[in-house]
Parts: C-alpha cells; sequence; structure tokens
C-alpha cells in the first residue's frame, strides 16, 4: 500500500507541473478527479502517460492527431473524453 501511496503522490505532482499550462490544466483535473478510482495497473499506465512530452499529448488530445506512442487503454480513453 505505501508503494501506492508514492505512485499516487508522483503522479499528482507530475500531472500538475508538465511545462506548459494548458496540460498542467487539462491532466492535472483529470488526475485530481480520477486517482482516487485507479487500480494499481491504472496507476502504472497513467505514470507511463506521463512520460511523453507535452507537445505529443497535446497534438494527441486537442488536435485528434493519432500518434504511435500513445496507447489505447482505459487511461487514455478517460481522458480522450474528459
Amino acid at each position: 500500500m505505501e508503494n501506492k501511496k508514492k505512485i499516487i503522490s508522483k503522479i499528482l505532482y507530475r500531472s500538475s507541473h508538465r511545462g506548459t499550462k494548458e496540460m498542467d490544466i487539462l491532466l492535472g483535473s483529470f488526475v485530481e478527479k480520477y486517482i482516487d478510482t485507479f487500480s494499481e495497473q491504472d496507476l502504472c499506465d497513467l505514470s507511463e502517460l506521463l512520460n511523453y512530452e507535452d507537445l505529443i499529448l497535446y497534438n494527441w488530445y486537442f488536435n485528434n492527431i493519432n500518434h504511435e506512442l500513445i496507447p489505447v487503454n482505459k487511461i487514455t480513453r478517460m481522458l480522450k473524453i474528459f
């Protein structure tokens, strides 16, 4: 359980300290809303997603540009409709 708390803490920080205001707001809000409902696998998927550069995530989310790096999973599906 302690490991899960560390992962959550890291995700909360990384989601709201991205480097671009748009992604800080989008990812920070998404994570704050759903973080307590995620399984350990979901947290791993979210943590991996947060490793991508803002430009890649921004274009995938706002411009609907498919990017081969962005996996299709529960987290990305939830984020896309957020």
